[in-house]
């Protein structure tokens, strides 16, 4: 068994290390690393060259390793927290994109785009577990609080793909808007929003009945509606606010949850694709793909306060729990 293993395996029952909680990783699609990124001092620390085309990035749940999809190599990375390297890796099917793992870190499940697939993998023994088809083109991933559904949406499908996590059986599809990038459950469970990148909404999913109910739209004065393309989204921890990546309109929706209404627009780098927060939840960080650049947000003064300049085609962004 590899060392990573071995400290993934006797860290499942340990509280997220603090030593972790302000360093953000970030994978840069074009130039095959990952920048990482001290929020203290808002400067890249390290840069770290993995595969080819990395994209989801996140932290496993112990906070000891950082696993990134490297889509060109059809395999999941694992970097080591501690030594900043690259020390193993886990299967996957064909240019895996995004993935989303269970309460326990004890499983991972891995939307492959090209083979129109979720990969289940056994984080514990680095198995394949078996893999459930899903639409054309699969990319968001989410997983519900209390671990019983998965959320994968398809792209060229257009819909959101309701899985039991028990019997890896699709349960429901629900028809959103076109090109559905991504997937997040308010705290609570009580709703999934989805981002539709060409639709140009959020379509609100109430996860019971598997129904729209509702719809979040934008509209930036001086932009054409093609311009707005919602792809990340950010949720606070009291679901009170959620944050929309608008791509290439280049800016961050603030959305009132309760009235589903955008508040105010914040205007971050070029082509913004997904976010993640601090621990403390004093500030959101946004990767920037074409300007190459990561924009930090004060979540209280709803600010954009510094911009950090990153790898190329700067994709996903992941911070220790």
């Amino acid at each position: 068994m590899r060392m990573w293993r071995v400290g993934l395996l006797s860290g499942l029952a340990l509280a997220a290390a603090p030593a972790h909680a302000f360093i953000a990783y970030v994978s840069n699609e074009k130039s095959n690393t990952v920048s990482v990124i001290d929020t203290e001092s808002w400067t890249v620390t390290k840069t770290i060259k993995v595969g080819q085309r990395p994209r989801g990035i996140d932290f496993t749940r112990d906070g000891k390793f950082v696993m990134v999809a490297v889509g060109d190599d059809d395999t999941i990375q694992v970097i080591d927290a501690k030594t900043q390297a690259v020390v193993d890796s886990l299967p996957s099917g064909p240019d895996p994109e995004l993935f989303a793992q269970d309460a326990a870190g004890k499983v991972l499940y891995v939307a492959n785009e090209n083979d129109n697939t979720v990969t289940v993998i056994d984080l514990e023994k680095r198995t394949r577990l078996g893999d459930i088809q899903v639409g054309v083109e699969p990319e968001g991933m989410t997983i519900s609080p209390d671990g019983k559904t998965l959320i994968n949406t398809s792209e060229t499908t257009n819909m959101a793909h309701f899985i039991d996590t028990s019997s890896r059986q699709i349960v429901a599809n629900v028809l959103v808007d076109a090109r559905p990038r991504f997937a997040e459950f308010k705290h609570d469970a009580s709703e999934v929003w989805v981002s539709s990148e060409i639709g140009g909404t959020v379509s609100i999913i109430d996860p019971v009945k598997h129904e729209v109910i509702g719809k979040v739209s934008f509209e930036i004065p001086g932009l054409r509606k093609e311009a707005i393309q919602p792809v990340g989204i950010g949720m606070t921890k009291d679901d009170k606010t959620a944050f929309v990546a608008l791509g290439p309109a280049n800016r961050v929706a603030v959305v009132d949850v309760a009235t589903r209404k955008v508040t105010k627009y914040l205007l971050v780098g070029q082509r913004v694709w997904h976010m993640a927060f601090t621990p403390d939840e004093k500030y959101l960080l946004t990767t920037n793909g074409v300007s190459n650049d990561v924009s930090v947000i004060d979540v209280a003064a709803q600010k954009v306060i510094k911009t950090i300049q990153v790898g190329e085609l700067p994709w996903g962004i992941a911070i220790a729990p």
